[in-house]
């Protein structure tokens, strides 16, 4: 059986999670369902970044003890997953005692390898962003210097342990060569090897002026920078230092979904971390855009961070996962909007689809007495519609594949589409009166038709779509994609339709 390992980013829990947590994980679940629907064995991982500087702070400012802190914030993220209907196999915090000895591993076998030395740092530090920049990088505004993501900098000097990353400079250059689709979009792509290309500097991987953190091995002053750390979750999660352990199989990973934010680190400093130990690095690393808000920046001095919990509220669930990889091409920033939100459910979801269901499924309760007709022979006028069937699975398998979920969703609601058309121009109500076999045969393929749409969408809506499948009479047992060759059997009973997707009626 092949094997997928899928993972998100690790969150910082200096905060609540916002619509870009939802958004990220939300990727990486459809992804890792449609893996599982495709008959591999799937790890998903995802987890909480609890480590550095930043969270100590927070955990200050809330008045609280920092491993108190980080329980109560990492909570929060589990809750969200829950809520999303996230299929993770696992969810790994950095404060684990797993973690901590993995990194330690880590630590210590580059030091053995002559990876790691020890000096002094002094550099432009953002403690928001746990990272050092350059001077060429910042800007100054009213004696404040700032990095590129808008963070304040301080000048910071204190000693520190180094990893050799100018030593892979060359070594990543001829890896992104040989490797074209290790980072996407090309956007990304570009912005990385033009960094590594100016020159990369060796790293500091080690911090004295705080202690929250993972200990640095035999010198106990020093804890590990969090970049490190955060990113040898996911070799934490799959085993390591156990190269016996039953999930190191899955290693490397086949995509790390990120936030734009934060590919440099995965895409220089962690296949640099991991080539210099003697791990393979990962497949792939991509990068997705950020949202706004009707068009407006999202910050909390605006007040108007979306609250993912809340849209679930008023739209229910799987409109809400919908919505999210629909609307915009993943990669690209996005602007969300209600209006959007409300015109993709309604014109995509209840008219579309839900309408097509509603009809088909009520013509086989009034006129086959609620059984599913038997498979008929096609005609010339079924091919337009059996041609998009037929080839449904392998072109969304093939766009997910490269995390164009936008079109794979386009893909399937232009069979959608064609579907419809079909039923307008086969007229199976006005069959009945003419041609009782050709009505059977009609009502039949679009039976097959919608069992195509409800086996892919299942990923992107799990839930609704097994309430599909269930009214399509399709056994819980046969809803993999390789299940779509075998036909259900003449007269299965059919339970009478329900609306799947309800409208929604926009604010005046």
């Amino acid at each position: 059986m092949p094997t997928t390992y899928l993972t998100t980013p690790i969150y910082y829990v200096n905060d609540r999670p916002h619509i870009g947590h939802a958004y990220t994980s939300l990727a990486t679940d459809v992804l890792a369902r449609w893996k599982r629907l495709d008959g591999h064995e799937v790890f998903f991982l995802t987890g909480t970044d609890e480590h550095g500087q930043k969270v100590e702070k927070a955990a200050q400012d809330a008045g609280m003890d920092p491993q108190a802190f980080t329980d109560q914030v990492s909570q929060h993220f589990r809750d969200l997953a829950d809520r999303m209907g996230f299929s993770h196999d696992d969810f790994i915090r950095t404060t684990e005692p797993r973690h901590k000895a993995a990194c330690q591993a880590l630590w210590l076998e580059l030091l053995r390898r002559d990876e790691i030395y020890l000096g002094a740092y002094e550099g432009w530090y953002a403690v928001r962003d746990e990272a050092f920049y350059g001077p060429d990088e910042l800007t100054e505004r009213d004696g404040v210097k700032y990095a590129p993501s808008g963070a304040p900098v301080a000048w910071v000097k204190e000693p520190s342990y180094f990893f050799r990353l100018s030593k892979w400079q060359d070594w990543l250059l001829d890896f992104y060569e040989r490797n074209p689709d290790f980072i996407a979009p090309a956007s990304r792509r570009n912005e990385v090897i033009s960094f590594v290309r100016s020159g990369l500097q060796d790293l500091s991987i080690s911090r004295t002026s705080f202690t929250w953190g993972v200990p640095v091995p035999n010198d106990p002053a020093h804890v590990m920078y969090v970049w490190l750390d955060a990113l040898t979750n996911y070799i934490t999660a799959a085993g390591y230092p156990d190269a016996a352990a039953e999930r190191w199989r899955f290693w490397p990973a086949d995509v790390h979904f990120v936030g734009k934010d934060i590919v440099r680190f995965h895409a220089i400093y962690w296949p640099a971390f991991l080539e210099a130990s003697g791990i393979a690095p990962p497949k792939r690393v991509y990068a997705h855009g950020w949202w706004t808000n009707e068009g407006q920046k999202i910050s909390k001095s605006l007040g108007n961070v979306i609250d993912p919990i809340a849209l679930i509220d008023e739209f229910g669930l799987d409109a809400v996962r919908y919505f999210l990889l629909r609307e915009v091409p993943f990669g690209s920033d996005g602007d969300f909007s209600k209006s959007a939100m409300i015109s993709r459910l309604n014109g995509e979801l209840a008219d579309t689809l839900g309408n097509l269901a509603n009809r088909t499924l009520s013509l086989i309760q009034r006129n086959c007495d609620g059984r599913l007709p038997a498979a008929a022979a096609r005609n010339g006028a079924d091919a337009e519609l059996f041609a998009l069937l037929d080839s449904l699975p392998g072109a969304v398998g093939r766009l997910l594949d490269a995390q164009q979920y936008h079109l794979a969703l386009e893909t399937i609601f232009h069979a959608v589409r064609e579907a419809n058309g079909y039923i307008t121009r086969q007229q199976p109500w006005a069959l009945k009166k003419t041609d009782l076999p050709r009505m059977a045969a009609v009502l039949r393929h679009l039976h097959t038709a919608l069992r195509v749409f409800a086996t892919v969408l299942q990923p992107f809506m799990p839930g609704t779509m097994a309430a599909m499948l269930d009214q399509l009479g399709v056994p819980a047992e046969a809803r993999q994609l390789a299940d779509l060759t075998e036909t259900l059997p003449e007269g299965t009973a059919l339970p009478p339709p329900a609306p799947l997707f309800r409208k929604i009626e926009a604010a005046a």
